[in-house]
């Protein structure tokens, strides 16, 4: 079985053009652009669990054109052989329903391979969206937490020096 690596830096943005090509074709309802990004093989679920196969996800990105902007944060890239794993977070501004607009944000699970051709394509997508944190943060996320304050507070009080 392969390691799972992190992508190096020229392969991480090789993947990271690839997503924002899916982000801006699912922003422009450009089904020729999803159509080559999505392997026939793709399962697209949706946050609140809706599930689709590429033709259905195909259908409700024309149907709908819900999608008004999209807003990735920092991604986390890895390689298992000729797959990848891109998670990170995620924020949709859309068309809601009943008219109007929302925003839903939360974390995204990309998986994507490299076909024959070369090309990487989606072959699974999940998005689990923000909710209500009922467990207390753990002790290393509190001390990844106090140190990313320390650092906010010592590049502050470094500022106030300079002036």
């Amino acid at each position: 079985m392969s390691a799972v690596v992190t992508a190096d830096a020229a392969t991480r943005a090789e993947l990271l053009a690839v997503e924002e090509r899916r982000r801006q074709a699912l922003i422009d309802v450009d089904l020729p652009a999803l159509d080559d990004l999505y392997d026939d093989s793709l399962v697209h679920i949706h946050a609140p669990g809706l599930t689709h196969t590429k033709a259905q996800l195909l259908e409700h990105v024309e149907t709908h054109r819900a999608y008004l902007d999209m807003v990735r944060g920092e991604l986390s890239v890895r390689l298992v052989g000729n797959v990848a794993v891109i998670t990170g977070r995620l924020t949709n501004r859309m068309r809601a329903p009943g008219g109007g607009e929302r925003v839903l944000g939360g974390v995204a699970t990309q998986v994507l391979c490299r076909c024959a051709d070369g090309a990487w394509r989606f072959i699974s997508f999940q998005m689990t969206p923000d909710g209500e944190q009922v467990w207390p943060a753990l002790p290393s996320q509190q001390e990844d937490a106090a140190g990313a304050h320390d650092t906010a507070q010592d590049t502050a009080e470094e500022g106030d020096q300079e002036r």
